[in-house]
């Protein structure tokens, strides 16, 4: 074991699936000599050298699209994109091409590319450098959107999407990448695996489902709750596709009531999709409405960063409220 925090355990995913299979390669804006702006690709390409971790120009669809052909060659691309706020220039490559390469071609080619991209606020960035996309991902066929919350995790799944045969957005927390949660993080090679969440604190009261950074916003509510004598479930989803549908569901039967948290605005966000699937397959166990706590619909305020995003006490008052109804 070793201690990491969130920027270690991904660095060290990528320099151990790198030595492990010599067709992973890293690409992006300032992933080389710099070692990336969050210093997540440090070191890589010292010892692996500029032929497998290069820097490319500032063209985010020229990124992927040249990780969409390495692929189709048999490379397993990770391409960065240096803040998940300018992926939308990429969104044609992914959506129109990545995404459907397996099916347009009738199963013959896959497309093995991991895109990875530092999501969410927390860090004074403004509201073009702390939006949470992932939504726009989940309603594209074709794509695996995983959303680690801590480095444990964060170095399993990217494990598991370098190695998948299909593409997989990767979206990491970046107000917990320099976090003091720093936690022991297992030495060389392991998988954790796509599409099970977490039950990250077991409770009989209330289910709340998060993800990313949000499981410690929930951790942070449910241990405070405790003091209140509330008993609260917290998991996390850990992906959002595939998501883990039994292990939601057996927990919405055991408490009953069911509280959602993202930082994403409010209306279409993924919450919904849960709540949409939660009301179809589990509505007679449920006793109270399915309540969200989210950002708000609006652009992502700079000097009210923390008034939009949802902390503790917002979630402490949902799960009043829906214990209450």
């Amino acid at each position: 074991m070793a201690e990491m925090n969130l920027i270690q355990a991904v660095n060290d995913a990528l320099r151990v699936e790198m030595r492990r299979d010599p067709r992973v390669v890293v690409l992006g804006e300032d992933v080389g000599r710099f070692g990336g702006v969050f210093h997540v690709t440090a070191g890589l390409q010292e010892e692996f050298g500029a032929d497998r971790c290069f820097d490319t120009p500032l063209a985010e669809s020229g990124i992927v699209g040249a990780a969409i052909g390495m692929a189709l060659y048999g490379m397993r691309p990770v391409a960065e994109i240096q803040f998940g706020d300018y992926i939308y220039p990429a969104y044609d490559q992914i959506v129109n091409e990545l995404a459907k390469i397996r099916y347009r071609s009738g199963g013959e080619y896959s497309a093995p590319v991991v895109i990875r991209t530092p999501i969410g606020g927390g860090i004074k960035g403004g509201h073009y450098h702390s939006q949470s996309p992932e939504a726009l991902f989940t309603h594209v066929p074709g794509l695996t959107v995983v959303c680690p919350s801590n480095p444990v995790d964060a170095k399993g799944l990217l494990a598991s999407a370098i190695r998948s045969e299909d593409p997989i957005i990767f979206m990491e927390p970046k107000r917990h990448y320099h976090h003091k949660f720093r936690v022991d993080v297992p030495e060389g090679e392991y998988t954790i695996p796509i599409g099970e969440a977490k039950v990250v604190r077991s409770g009989s009261q209330v289910t709340i489902l998060t993800w990313s950074a949000m499981v410690l916003t929930a951790l942070e509510a449910a241990k405070k709750g405790e003091a209140e004598g509330l008993d609260l479930e917290v998991i996390d989803l850990r992906t959002l596709v595939p998501f883990d549908e039994a292990a939601i569901l057996a927990s919405v039967k055991k408490t009953g009531r069911v509280v959602i948290v993202h930082e994403a605005p409010r209306t279409s966000g993924f919450g919904a999709e849960l709540a949409a699937t939660i009301a179809e397959k589990a509505i007679l166990h449920l006793e109270a409405p399915i309540l969200r706590v989210t950002g708000f619909d609006t652009p992502f305020p700079y000097t009210l960063e923390h008034e939009y995003l949802p902390d503790a006490d917002r979630i402490l008052d949902a799960v009043g409220r829906v214990l209450s109804f």
